[in-house]
């Protein structure tokens, strides 16, 4: 972050400053395990504690001050008193994106979507890497927390930042927007993330609209021309409207996708010119993600050549997202299992399918989707069918949650034993274990929650 007086960080959170007037010259950060010299630490109440029991830690590791909702007066620190703690963090990132862009030609790019928000912010940050400072969120920092903290790694040298905008409701999009105030907008898709929260495709339609409503006739917007809700929005913004997509009347496309073990190739057609590009993550879904961010180097004049190679040196997306690993007896396995949803796990499927068609054995470790819902019980039923059409070898799932895929693949088709349950993951873990030969490949998907992702790596011996 830019270098701040607290006075100053007070005036622009409407806090009232208790203590001495110091410059805060290093992060703002919400874990006081993350502070180090002239850092600010945020004091934010939680599900598990309270971030006030923490500031004392924070000062013994150099915080130069405090954010807080009340006052901690048992520890010598100067501190910032707020009504809320995490809208006051939004405002200040508001404030220091301001000044920045008072003096620098800073460029902000916002990506929204029910899926592929992650894969496709780590692929427009190699790119843009390659063109100056870029600043993008770890992990799925796009919260209102998440999204804010990361805003707040900027600085007078950045060129890019690249922020991700989470949907938790009604408004949540518009929040994180106004904050940031993107240049280009970027909506991937629209589907069944988060439907059991938000009660419905069409308020998820909603909530992620809100992102091209956000944008002025100044900037810039890039849609999914093959997301049919995605493609409605060019109807409610002001901004301009950029397209990718499978077709040829997009800006950016692709054609000839081919899923091997070796990667993802298609051709991209950009400028009436076309180039082969091979992806070494899996997945035809990632085709459109990298679209997307090629689509943004495009609108921000970066040579698409130099977006390819950044795209191509890519070995991972994300981990614990279409991460392929070694696995036992010459077996592979695909640890995707950080998000679920009804959308990406017919799409990790239909990549294993894909594999399957070339001469391997597949298997499919399958556990819970999360924030379904009233439809948990019908998408759950309808991915173990899914699997059964087409033609996965074999069926693991995991966790009572997730039974419903292991009865909905039982009850389709003439399946004689090749889907089985079990309650733990370390039951499951070793079932497969017992099963891998060489040229195997094994797809492990689930929810965050599940906690699938820890069976994965431990299939593929990776150390946590």
């Amino acid at each position: 972050m830019i270098a701040l007086l607290l006075s100053e960080i007070a005036a622009a959170v409407n806090g009232e400053l208790i203590g001495d007037d110091v410059l805060v010259t290093g992060s703002v950060e919400t874990d006081s395990r993350l502070i180090a010299e002239g850092s600010l630490f945020v004091a934010k109440p939680g599900e598990q504690t309270d971030g006030h029991l923490f500031v004392a830690s924070a000062r013994s590791l150099g915080a130069a001050g405090a954010l807080v909702e009340k006052r901690v007066s048992d520890c010598d620190i100067s501190q910032i008193v707020v009504k809320d703690s995490v809208f006051a963090l939004g405002l200040l990132a508001k404030h220091v994106l301001e000044r920045i862009r008072q003096s620098t030609d800073l460029k902000v790019i916002g990506i929204t979507g029910s899926n592929g928000k992650t894969s496709t912010k780590n692929m427009l940050c190699e790119i843009l890497s390659t063109s100056g400072e870029t600043v993008a969120p770890i992990e799925s920092y796009n919260n209102e927390v998440g999204a804010p903290i990361s805003m707040l790694k900027t600085s007078l040298s950045t060129k890019y930042l690249v922020v991700e905008l989470g949907a938790g409701g009604v408004g949540s999009i518009d929040y994180l927007a106004k904050i940031c105030k993107p240049d280009i907008g970027v909506v991937l898709k629209v589907g069944l993330a988060h439907v059991g929260e938000f009660g419905g495709i069409e308020t998820t339609f909603q909530i992620k609209s809100e992102l091209p409503q956000a944008l002025t006739e100044n900037d810039q917007l890039v849609l999914n021309a093959d997301d049919g809700m995605v493609a409605a929005m060019q109807d409610t913004t002001k901004a301009k409207v950029y397209w990718f997509g499978t077709t040829d009347d997009c800006g950016v496309w692709a054609s000839n996708i081919e899923v091997t073990v070796r990667g993802t190739t298609f051709d991209l057609h950009v400028d009436s010119k076309v180039r082969t590009v091979t992806l070494a993550i899996l997945g035809e879904h990632q085709v459109m993600n990298a679209l997307a961010a090629i689509r943004v180097a495009n609108l921000l004049g970066i040579d698409i050549d130099k977006a390819v190679a950044a795209l191509e040196a890519m070995q991972l997306a994300e981990r614990w997202r279409m991460q392929l690993l070694p696995g036992p007896n010459g077996s592979l396995i695909i640890n995707d299992a950080y998000n679920a949803s009804p959308d990406s796990t017919k799409a990790a499927l239909q990549t294993l399918a894909t594999l399957g068609r070339q001469g391997h054995r597949t298997i499919a470790v399958l556990g819970e989707m999360a924030e379904l819902g009233l439809q948990a019980a019908e998408q759950h039923d309808a991915i173990g069918r899914i699997a059964v059409r087409l033609n996965i070898d074999q069926v693991v799932v995991v966790g009572d949650r997730a039974k419903l895929i292991h009865m909905g693949a039982s009850q389709e088709g003439s399946w004689d034993g090749e889907s089985k349950f079990f309650t733990s993951i370390d039951e499951a873990l070793q079932h497969v274990r017992g099963l891998l030969g060489s040229g195997d490949i094994v797809l492990v998907k689930s929810s965050k929650s599940a906690e699938l992702r820890h069976l994965g790596d431990a299939l593929a011996e990776v150390n946590a």
